[in-house]
């Protein structure tokens, strides 16, 4: 008996600390909210329930520790289903759902996306909920930590995009 409690404290231990492990995703709501108590640029996920690459990046991409830490330590955030339909209000605009052929879309995901639905797309917003960059498309993890520290180190606004990735140096 005395031989099992170190086993079980072991595999509390892994299990807990492996749920603490995840980005900490937010609604829209809750991510706005949070950032105006405390200023942080957003990361947003816009996916579909439907989307093959979007359920690939969350299997692969977001489960990475690296980027998991990156994320948390640096942005809030959030994942918006490009698909929602319940109604969202940004900037005195309430956003809904649109109905279009068999689907539908979310005004808020097109107006984030300029009108140019793509799943998954990764959207970055300043502290001021202005928005920096939409890149479409599956992201590995390799370019997403690139991109992830092009923003959070605020090199946009000083270093080419190309400049920068030459020198990156990655921490995978």
């Amino acid at each position: 008996m005395k031989n099992i409690f170190p086993l079980l404290l072991f595999i509390f231990t892994i299990t807990f600390s492996k749920a603490q492990n995840k980005i900490n995703w937010l609604s829209f709501e809750e991510g706005i909210a949070q950032l105006k108590k405390q200023p942080k640029p957003l990361l947003i996920d816009v996916y579909t329930d439907w989307c093959g690459w979007c359920k690939k990046m969350d299997v692969t991409t977001y489960s990475n520790q690296t980027i998991i830490q990156a994320i948390n330590d640096n942005f809030y955030a959030i994942k918006l289903n490009g698909e929602e339909k319940e109604d969202i209000t940004f900037k005195d605009y309430t956003f809904k759902f649109k109905e279009n052929g068999r689907r539908g879309y979310h005004e808020l995901a097109a107006a984030l996306m300029n009108g140019k639905l793509s799943f998954p797309t990764t959207i970055f917003l300043t502290d001021n909920a202005e928005v920096l960059q939409s890149i479409p498309g599956y992201l590995d993890k390799i370019k997403l930590e690139k991109i992830i520290a092009y923003f959070s180190s605020k090199n946009y606004k000083k270093t080419k995009w190309e400049d920068f990735e030459k020198n990156f140096k990655s921490k995978l």
